[in-house]
């Protein structure tokens, strides 16, 4: 069964095919992509594939992904999870996309730290990492807030829009695995 994590203002939960339209807004918006990783969505065939996706990875236990819901709305927001997950290294890479009318209102640092403790406690996980854009200045601060590590940059890392880009490399670990 999917676990379901509450905060304060928000639900995160299995993101199912009756979410096709918002997760098609969320990954067609240029804004939203614009430090992804991949070129905005243009089909919507390519957000069933993509909610696809995220329940084989979940099955496979090689990554789990929830949607982030407005505790008084119906509709996703964004989606946060774990991807790479290795259970054998016990480490797993963080990822997330709000759409922009909710950025700048603490989300992502409100739900953050209950991936994390998820990660760590459920999962077992010695060590979350993320990769960030260095253009992405909210993300990169968010991370430093957070508590994450600056490990270093990666470069030429992600590659879109014809062009490649370096990325910071973030960590959190968990060292005694008893939290």
């Amino acid at each position: 069964m999917f676990p379901i994590l509450l905060t304060e203002r928000i639900i995160l939960r299995e993101i199912k095919f009756e979410d096709i339209d918002q997760i098609y807004d969320c990954f067609s918006n240029k804004e939203t992509m614009k430090y992804y990783g991949q070129d905005p969505f243009t089909e919507k065939e390519q957000a069933k594939s993509l909610i696809n996706h995220f329940h084989t990875i979940y099955q496979e236990r090689k990554g789990m992904r929830w949607g982030i819901q407005l505790k008084d709305q119906e509709h996703l927001i964004g989606t946060i999870g774990f991807n790479l997950w290795s259970q054998k290294y016990k480490r797993a890479e963080l990822g997330f996309e709000i759409l922009p009318g909710y950025w700048r209102q603490g989300y992502a640092t409100e739900i953050i730290p209950e991936i994390l403790k998820y990660g760590f406690k459920e999962l077992k996980l010695a060590r979350i990492g993320a990769i960030v854009f260095l253009e992405n200045d909210a993300s990169n601060k968010i991370m430093l807030n957070l508590g994450f590590e600056h490990e270093g940059i990666l470069r030429n890392y992600m590659y879109q829009n014809e062009r490649s880009y370096d990325t910071n490399v973030y960590s959190m670990v968990n060292s005694n695995l008893s939290i």
